[in-house]
């Protein structure tokens, strides 16, 4: 009888039902940890990837002369004003976690249950409705991405969140956070938000306005107190209620802080401070210091400019209350120190919230502006303030560029203004008060256009110029701050000095050098100063500016200028030297109330100015001669010339002769020579 084997002499046949389970674990384990060697993959290629520089670097400043911070900001945008957790009222930081991410200290930098809701909300609507975003992941959009409502954005942003989250701690995220998030208005930050909203520093906020800021960033436009005092109250109150929720609150705390009256400011209308001058300060720092991106992204960089802030604030109310209300006119002004070249305060326009366009760099025609120029050249060459030309129309005879071996000549008729002339001989002085354009054609010629075009880039003009008759009146374009340069050689005593805005700049490293702008010989001391004197006469009565001598506290020297585009008035003291342009950016024609507006603008500008920056006027240097001269013959004045005026001279170019027109049985007194021409007879 044959007999039966156990079970276990025949293990083959239960090798099937062993295996089987360890399969099926195996089946289930494997994709588990593939996940999990995926995920660590990654997190630890996230890990290892840095951040984009300067991601919580700290903010770069722009400040004024006096230290005042005009703007800060970094490489990702606008910054104001960023202050650390410490100095945030607990009640506004739990009021934002209440109301855009309960589970911030939880979860790390994703929530699966808000990305599982946005998901069916957008997958219901067939596009991306609702974002589903933390706190780090807004913070990781706002830093590194655009607005842009995409699916491969909304992946990037949780590339960047979980970054953020392996690299920052829970504290630094929610302060980054607090400081660059936009609160409406202009607003970027708490600290901002709070100063704009409710005129006060954000560690002295209460709870009832915390609640109020911390509902704002979901709809700036929406729920602003500006716009809507009931929306924003009723958005305060649903983050009070959701701070109950979150247990951060009682339901009679939340309730009190909904009955506190809140104290919303006025909205303000002025742009941030010194705008246009801001940006011209950070493009030279970058040209001037050579700052790096790395620099800039790193953060901590200062730099200093020399902005005078109440010059500056007396720059835009000149332009705020002069130019008219509802109206395209723009207008630009540049305030300079003749002796350094230092930008004092700068306006490039009327609105820079409306227009970023720096017209202080806009080419214009210069008009009667450029006559300072023109005479400047005239008296380096000889040219006497005494030297008369009558006033009336003239058809001049020259030959034009480019015809010297020829003997052809053209003709050029000149024309004053409404055809207004004196109709008898004019000096320089009353040329120059009167804005007379046959005088200065003549001048032009008489001296050499070529002269003259020499002479004014020695002053700092680099734009083109040609050697024509029309030189003189101005029809080459010069911008502001060419003018503003230009006129400082006439301030300062000769010399030409070179524009800018930067004093300094220093980084966490230490300061940083650059060469400090020079200063080269333009002119001779003599003929600044006889200009200088010559010009204090278009502020005098019978001059073209003297109406806004209502505005000075002191001698100025200018010049006015007229186009049928273009309104200027330019001018000086010892210590700033301001240029004003109004006109269409279309270049369309100005009224005849327009082409008025540049004059009051400067003369209420350095109104201030001299009530700023006082001090004494010129003194003549050494050598001038010192004479009065009839203004109807241009010789010396005797005791019975009715009509005079006193000016100076380079040696040699004084008038010697005395009026021959006014008898007189006075024995005149010779110019004021000096001792050593007067020792020898000369």
């Amino acid at each position: 009888m044959p007999t039966h084997a156990s079970p276990s002499a025949h293990p083959h046949s239960t090798r099937p039902r062993q295996r089987a389970p360890i399969r099926l674990l195996a089946g289930l384990l494997a994709p588990i940890c593939l996940g999990f060697a995926g995920m660590s993959a990654t997190l630890w290629a996230l890990r290892q990837t840095p951040l984009p520089a300067g991601t919580f670097a700290r903010s770069n400043t722009i400040a004024a002369a006096d230290g005042q911070v005009l703007a800060n900001w970094s490489t990702h945008g606008p910054v104001h004003r960023e202050v650390p957790l410490s100095d945030i009222p607990r009640a506004l930081q739990e009021a934002t976690l209440a109301v855009e991410d309960t589970g911030f200290y939880r979860h790390h930098a994703l929530s699966l249950t808000a990305l599982a809701r946005a998901l069916w909300v957008d997958v219901a609507h067939g596009r991306v409705v609702e974002g589903g975003s933390t706190i780090t992941q807004q913070l990781a959009k706002n830093l590194f991405l655009s607005q842009d409502r995409t699916l491969w954005r909304k992946l990037r942003e949780a590339g960047y969140a979980l970054q953020l989250e392996l690299h920052a701690s829970k504290a630094d995220i929610l302060e980054k956070y607090l400081n660059v998030i936009y609160y409406g208005h202009g607003a970027y930050g708490v600290e901002a938000a709070s100063e704009l909203y409710f005129g006060k520093p954000v560690r002295q906020l209460s709870l009832a306005e915390s609640a109020l800021l911390a509902g704002l960033p979901k709809g700036p436009e929406l729920y602003s107190p500006f716009r809507s005092f009931a929306a924003a109250k009723a958005r305060q109150h649903q983050v009070l209620q959701r701070m109950v929720a979150a247990g951060f609150l009682t339901p009679a705390a939340a309730a009190e802080a909904y009955r506190q009256p809140l104290a919303i400011q006025p909205q303000p209308r002025l742009a941030p401070p010194a705008p246009y001058a801001v940006q011209v300060a950070m493009d030279e720092a970058k040209r001037r210091f050579h700052l790096t991106d790395a620099m800039l992204e790193q953060g901590g960089v200062r730099i200093t400019t020399t902005v005078d802030p109440l010059l500056q604030k007396a720059a835009e109310q000149a332009l705020a209350t002069t130019l008219p209300a509802r109206s395209h006119l723009q207008a630009a002004l540049v305030a300079m120190d003749p002796k350094t070249g230092a930008i004092l305060a700068m306006v490039g326009g009327r609105d820079y919230r409306e227009s970023a366009y720096n017209r202080a760099f806009a080419m214009r025609q210069s008009g009667s502006t450029f006559k300072a120029i023109l005479y400047a050249a005239a008296l380096e060459r000889g040219w006497s303030p005494a030297r008369e030309v009558d006033s009336e129309e003239t058809t001049f005879l020259y030959q034009d560029v480019g015809d010297e071996e020829t003997s052809a000549q053209r003709r050029y008729t000149v024309h004053d203004f409404a055809d207004m002339y004196a109709h008898r001989p004019l000096t320089l002085r009353e040329a120059l008060a009167r804005s007379d354009n046959v005088y200065a054609v003549t001048a032009n010629l008489e001296v050499g256009p070529q002269a003259v075009v020499r002479t004014a880039r020695q002053m700092g003009i680099s734009a083109p110029l040609a050697p024509y008759p029309s030189l003189a009146l101005g029809v080459f374009p010069s911008s502001p701050l060419e003018l503003a340069t230009a006129y400082a050689a006439l301030a300062n005593g000769g010399m030409r000095v070179h524009a800018h805005t930067v004093a300094r700049v220093s980084s966490p490293g230490g300061e940083l050098r650059a060469p400090a702008p020079g200063r080269e010989r333009a002119l001779s001391e003599g003929s600044s100063f006889i200009l200088t004197d010559l010009l204090t006469s278009v502020l005098k009565p019978g001059g073209t500016a003297y109406p806004v001598t209502r505005f000075l506290h002191g001698p100025a020297a200018a010049k006015t200028g007229t186009t049928d585009t273009d309104a200027w008035m330019v001018g000086y003291t010892p210590r700033v030297v301001c240029a004003v342009w109004v006109g269409y950016d279309d270049n369309r024609p100005l009224t005849r109330s327009e082409s008025h507006l540049a004059a009051p603008i400067w003369g209420k500008f350095m109104g201030a100015a001299q009530q700023r920056l006082p001090g004494p006027w010129y003194t003549p240097p050494p050598g001038l001669v010192r004479a009065t001269i009839d203004v109807s013959s241009g010789l010396l004045a005797t005791p019975g010339c009715r009509s005079t005026e006193t000016d100076y001279f380079l040696p040699g170019t004084e008038p010697t002769a005395f009026c021959p027109l006014h008898n007189t049985s006075v024995a005149p007194q010779p110019p004021n020579r000096p001792w050593w021409r007067r020792l020898w007879g000369a």
